[in-house]
């Protein structure tokens, strides 16, 4: 498939009458806008035909349902309730801006990620930018602190895995937010108290957060291998990088693989 048979696909599957298209040659891009609203959105698609290329119609299902789900969140009106705002992490790379001169509000977080704030729906989420904040009336340092109390009141469901005498915790709730509990202290401080080796904190993609107890050299490389292939499958990659969690703070740390797991 070629950029220019996703372009194709994207808008028949968006053929209600309600967008208009246009396509940046260049970049490879295709922007897709409400006809009235002109609130839209661009999608990547050399990313696109990447990920049919690994998973076929299933990859283009989904991209096409995310889009449309975006599209309507921004053209529906919005109301909430306050336990629905929740902190989204997202690599440093991810856009800042919804549209020219209307910035994502966002928090400093590390030197790898950015904390951004969401209104959660049923299906979906809708980032919040300084637009709807004004319109919602909050400031930035309340939507901060009410995201973080919602976040910890979310389950924390895990599996545990130990290799080469390392332990590997996973937490995937598939909620959309699995990535947004580093976030929670007293989640880490829980795993920290427990871990008799260097507590390794990971977020690779949006809907995992690894926990690793690494007890000998072997355990730099396994975690290191783990990240890039949780980090490489991801619909929404973050960092292939580990943190290092010590005295409350997150520090980005680069390993050089030397060691081989025995198989």
């Amino acid at each position: 498939m070629t950029t220019l048979d996703m372009k194709k696909l994207f808008e028949e599957r968006l053929s209600d009458g309600r967008w208009n298209f246009s396509y940046d040659r260049k970049n490879e891009e295709l922007r897709i806008e409400g006809i009235d609203s002109k609130k839209g959105m661009s999608v990547s698609l050399n990313g696109a035909v990447a990920k049919y290329e690994q998973e076929k119609e299933q990859a283009v299902d989904e991209l096409v349902y995310y889009v449309k789900e975006a599209l309507e969140a921004m053209h529906r009106e919005t109301t909430f309730q306050p336990e629905q705002v929740l902190p989204v992490i997202r690599a440093t790379s991810f856009p800042t801006e919804r549209e020219e001169n209307n910035p994502f509000v966002t928090s400093e977080h590390t030197a790898e990620t950015r904390i951004y704030y969401a209104i959660d729906s049923e299906k979906t989420y809708q980032l919040i930018d300084e637009t709807l904040l004004k319109k919602i009336g909050y400031t930035k340092e309340h939507l901060h602190d009410l995201s973080l109390q919602n976040s910890k009141k979310l389950p924390v469901n895990f599996k545990q895995d130990t290799v080469a005498d390392n332990i590997f915790y996973f937490v995937r709730n598939n909620d959309g937010y699995d990535a947004s509990r580093i976030l929670n202290e007293q989640l880490l401080n829980q795993f920290k108290s427990t871990v008799k080796g260097e507590m390794l904190v990971s977020v690779p993609h949006g809907d995992v957060l690894i926990i690793a107890d690494i007890r000998n050299d072997i355990g730099y490389d396994i975690i290191a291998q783990m990240n890039m292939s949780f980090f490489a499958s991801g619909k929404v990659p973050i960092t292939s990088l580990s943190f290092s969690y010590e005295d409350g703070k997150l520090t980005p740390i680069f390993i050089l693989g030397k060691n081989k797991p025995n198989k």
